[in-house]
Order: C-alpha cells, then sequence, then structure tokens
C-alpha cells in the first residue's frame, strides 16, 4: 500500500504528522511576502467545509485569520502555533485544559482550534472559545488525528498550489497503484468507482475482464443494463449498508464479482469491484477490507480538492459577473460568451424549507454540474449568483465542443428527461469581460419573465425572448397605483359593477380588425363584443384610432395583468 504522501519542502511548515515525536516548529517564513511564498490560506468553515465526510464540525465560528497551516499543541512546552494555525488538541480531554488551550491559541491569533467531539462540545469549553474569539471544531469520534492531518494538508496545499494545478491528478494516480495492490491480493482485475457507478481506477490486470468489465474501463461508466441488473439483485442495496466486502455469484451475462464498500465512517463513498472465479478466502476479503480503509482517504481527500476547485471556480465566476474582471481572460474561455441562468432542475419536496432557499439552490447546482460532467465538461464554470444557478459558456455558432451554448442544449435535454421543468435562459452574446454583467442581467431577465409564464421552451436566449422582454422593461415604469388616462376609468367602473370592460379593450387591442378572435379570447359571442365596446364609450372616451393612445392602453391594461 502506498503511504500517505508528504508535503512538499516548498510548502511544508510544520513539525511532523500526529503519529510523530514533537518538537519545536520551525521559524515561519521571512515576515516580507512575496509572490512565491506567501500562505494561501481557508476561512476555518471553507476548510472543514470542503473536507467532508463528517469527519469535522465547525462548533464555534469566530471568524479569525484564514488557516494557512496545521500544527499540533504542545501546551506544556508552550507551543500554540502562529497566527493563521489549525492548532490540533491531541491528548486534550478535560475542559479546563481546553480552555487553557484556547486562551493559548487566541495569544497568538490561531486560525482554529480542533478537538475531540467530548471536549468541542462542553460548554465550558465552548463559552471559553467564544469569549476568546476563537474558531473551535470537534472532530468526530472515528477519526484518525494522522489520516485528518493528511486530508487537511492536502486542502491546504491544494489553495497555497493555486487552481491552475489540477486537483484530482496526483490522488487519482494514487489510486491505480490501489487498484494494482487489490488485483495482487485477489488475482484478479479491479476497478474502483464512487457512488454513481463512474470508474476512477483500474488495474493494469483487465485481460481476463468480461465484456460488462470492458465496457466499463472503456466508458469510465458502469453500463446501464449492468447497473439495472444488480440493482435488481438487490448489490446496490446491500454495498450502500454494509461494511464488509461480499460475493456476488454469476448472472446472465455477467460473472462473478467481489464488491468491497468504501466507507468514512458512516459515510459510503464508493466501492471496490473485482471480476473472480469463485468467492476468495476469508483472509483474502479482510485484506480488501483493510485496503478499502485507505481507499476511503483517498476519496475523501479527491472529493475535498475537487470541492475546493469548484469553489474557486465559482468565486472567481462570481466576481467577475460582479465587474472584477482583472486578469479574468487570464482563465476564462476563448470569448464570446453567453451567461445562463439554469432553473428547474431539482426542487427537493421533502424538506421544509422555502422557494429559491439557499439549500435548494445548491442542490439545483449539484445536478446541473453532475449532468456537465457527465457530458465531458471537466471543469464547469458554475456558480449560485443573486440566489439563482450560473453558468458562463462560449458561444460560437456551430461549435458544439463541451462549455458551449450549442452543447448545452444537449445537457438541458438530458436533465428534462428526468426533470421535465429544466430550462436555461441565456442573456446576449458578448466579447469582453465587462459586458459579462449585461448578459447575467439578461438572462435573469428571461428567467423571470419564463417564472410568470411570458417565455416558453426549454433552452431561451435573450434574442429569442425580445419582445417580452422590451414589454416588461417598459411596464417596470408603470405605476399602477396612479394610472393616467381612460384605464383608471374603465378599472373603477369594472370594480364597482362586475363588469369586463379592461379584458375587452385588451382582447381588442390585441386582434385588430378581428373580432371574432377578439371574442375568443374573452370567451364571448362576437356580438356580445362588439356591444361591450359600444356600450364602455359611454363610461370613458377611447381613440383607438391613434398609434400612440393605443400603444399606452396596452401598455397598462399589462400592467394590470391583462
Amino acid at each position: 500500500m502506498p503511504s500517505a504522501p508528504s508535503r512538499s519542502s516548498a510548502t511544508s511548515r510544520s513539525s511532523g504528522s500526529a503519529g510523530a515525536s514533537r518538537s519545536p516548529r520551525a521559524p515561519r517564513r521571512s515576515a516580507t511576502p512575496t509572490s512565491s511564498t506567501t500562505p494561501v490560506g481557508l476561512p476555518i468553515a471553507q476548510l472543514v467545509g470542503t473536507l467532508g465526510g463528517g469527519l469535522l464540525t465547525v462548533v464555534v465560528d469566530a471568524g479569525g485569520p484564514a488557516v494557512d497551516d496545521v500544527t499540533l499543541a504542545e501546551p506544556g512546552s508552550g507551543v500554540f502555533g502562529q497566527a493563521g494555525d489549525l492548532l490540533l488538541g491531541v491528548g486534550v480531554e478535560r475542559p479546563a485544559d481546553a480552555a487553557a488551550l484556547i486562551e493559548g491559541a487566541a495569544a497568538v491569533d490561531s486560525g482554529a482550534v480542533v478537538l475531540r467531539r467530548t471536549a468541542a462540545r462542553n460548554r465550558q469549553v465552548r463559552a471559553a472559545a467564544a469569549k476568546a474569539g476563537v474558531s473551535l471544531v470537534e472532530l468526530a469520534d472515528h477519526a484518525s488525528w494522522a489520516h485528518v492531518v493528511w486530508l487537511l494538508r492536502g486542502v491546504l496545499d491544494r489553495a497555497a498550489s493555486g487552481p491552475a494545478v489540477r486537483a484530482e491528478g496526483p490522488v487519482l494516480d494514487e489510486l491505480f497503484v490501489l487498484a494494482d495492490a487489490c488485483a495482487a491480493l485477489v488475482a484478479a482485475p479491479i476497478t474502483i468507482e464512487d457512488t454513481q457507478s463512474r470508474v476512477l481506477a483500474y488495474s493494469s490486470t483487465q485481460d481476463v475482464a468480461d465484456p460488462a468489465r470492458v465496457s466499463t474501463i472503456v466508458g469510465r461508466r458502469v453500463p446501464d443494463e449492468v447497473i439495472a441488473g444488480l440493482r435488481g439483485r438487490g448489490v446496490f442495496r446491500r454495498l450502500a449498508r454494509s461494511d464488509e466486502p461480499f460475493f456476488v455469484p454469476a448472472g446472465r451475462g455477467l460473472g462473478a464479482r467481489v464488491v468491497v464498500p468504501v466507507r468514512a465512517g458512516t459515510e459510503w463513498l464508493g466501492s471496490i469491484w473485482a471480476v473472480v472465479d469463485e468467492e476468495p478466502p476469508e483472509q483474502v476479503m479482510g485484506s480488501l477490507a483493510q485496503t478499502a480503509a485507505v481507499v476511503a482517504l483517498h476519496l475523501l481527500r479527491l472529493r475535498s480538492q475537487a470541492d475546493l476547485a469548484r469553489r474557486v471556480s465559482a468565486d472567481r465566476l462570481r466576481a467577475v459577473l460582479s465587474g472584477d474582471t482583472l486578469e479574468a481572460e487570464g482563465w476564462l474561455p476563448p470569448a464570446p460568451w453567453r451567461v445562463v441562468v439554469l432553473a428547474g432542475a431539482h426542487r427537493d419536496r421533502s424538506v421544509v424549507i422555502g422557494e429559491g432557499s439557499p439549500r435548494d439552490t445548491e442542490r439545483e447546482l449539484d445536478v446541473w454540474e453532475s449532468a456537465a460532467r457527465r457530458r465531458s465538461w471537466r471543469q464547469p464554470l458554475l456558480a449560485i449568483f443573486d440566489g439563482v444557478a450560473l453558468t458562463l459558456v462560449r458561444d460560437v455558432p456551430g461549435d458544439t465542443s463541451p462549455g458551449t451554448w450549442e452543447w448545452l442544449h444537449g445537457v438541458v435535454e438530458e436533465v428534462a428527461g428526468v426533470a421535465p421543468t429544466a430550462t436555461a435562459s441565456a442573456g446576449g452574446r458578448v466579447s469582453r469581460t465587462v459586458e459579462l454583467d449585461r448578459s447575467r442581467r439578461e438572462a435573469t431577465e428571461v428567467q423571470r419573465l419564463r417564472d410568470v409564464g411570458r417565455v416558453s421552451g426549454t433552452t431561451t436566449t435573450v434574442e429569442d425572448a425580445w419582445a417580452a422582454v422590451t414589454n416588461a422593461r417598459a411596464l417596470g415604469g408603470i405605476w399602477t397605483e396612479e394610472l393616467l388616462g381612460p384605464v383608471a376609468t374603465l378599472r373603477a367602473h369594472d370594480e364597482a359593477h362586475h363588469t369586463a370592460y379592461l379584458e375587452t379593450v385588451a382582447a381588442w387591442l390585441d386582434h385588430p380588425g378581428d373580432p371574432r378572435a377578439a371574442a375568443a379570447r374573452v370567451h364571448v359571442h362576437p356580438n356580445t363584443l362588439r356591444y361591450r365596446m359600444q356600450r364602455l364609450s359611454d363610461v370613458v372616451e377611447l381613440d383607438l384610432h391613434d398609434p400612440e393612445s393605443r400603444l399606452a392602453l396596452r401598455l397598462q391594461l399589462r400592467a394590470l395583468g391583462h
């Protein structure tokens, strides 16, 4: 098994890991910052959220400096790290000792303190953290300090190296090594898959694989018909609930398998699959279970680094859409672009939350990101902006490569096959970064009109919806409380006498010279429509021959909902 990778000398600044002997830390880098040596930290909430897996939980978020390093506390020697350190209270269990550790951390402006769950949830300890202004993080009971240090270092290294570095590369390489190690244990081909049956790594010994395994390797995903067959046999149900490897006998068109669940605590992260001729000995199954624990660490690290890359990408996109275009062209795809509002892919009705809540929008974004990655956009430009899910795509006619507007049509159709309400509303095509904010505002306008039924279609651009957008902009300046002209008089008459003069005039204006169509609009006979038009002339004076009057009438009526 490969050992946990050590931090490179360029970024390592602490004396060791949780299993190492304690020694004073080396001096921090020079106080004079440079572009190559300035530590890059993460807010504690973002660091914990990026790590995932239920290993760490923020108990007290006091703000404070961003975390850029991990240090083991040595209270007996007076070692509490330095500003920006995540201080690990290994072995600190008593509330009094924990409170003293927090006081020491506050004195050096520590980024946060990590304690085991029992100590972190103690009321006295939490009160001490809040009073001292030090963020407090609890470590799950099942977690190993050494493993958490490794995962934290991976996330911090990723932040320090910058977003240009591909996050998952080294971890995926290590997964392929682990796949080969598993293959040697069972003398059989191996794949390591995530919870969506996507292949993350596979062993180099695939020559004896059955057709289903060949399709899995080539497509990097288990074929749908194979998944359906395994699901029908209860394999995935057992996989999601089991902690131990189990044997799946050969079925129709599918060879025998050994399935090894990969879990971190109670969370299912993925699985290891081996094509075998018969059930392996118990000793081999035990070795596979041990290997799964190492794979779990890699999958946690892979996910945390992918989450961090996504957050960096989302922050950049939000910044450029807010007008901060400095150096944006260095990471944006080539122009021209469109900003697109993505909606309707997910609405969790089982959770009691309001429409458009942050949690719901996050899940919406997750659905779109998953669909985009399935269709080969490896680094989707997605973000939540003003409560809606947005993406930025290129728009070159005839270009259907991943991340383009024409390619996005296929993604929307795929998502709509599962969620029929899925839609994409696009702003105008722009070629300069300073124009991206305008494209975003236009996309939002189209989506708002879609929400009220003024725009239809699964994928719609502002050019498609120009008339509805223009009318909406004009209507935005109309004060319906203080209407000018005859519409106010007709509204008052309708309210007092229960007439329908407003909708009658609207139908007449929408179907000029066609009384039958106008009558059908308000569900009356054409003669009834003509009679109403004659009667309402007794209430107000309407000049329907004047173009300006007709336009003003129609805008006011539309503002009133007619």
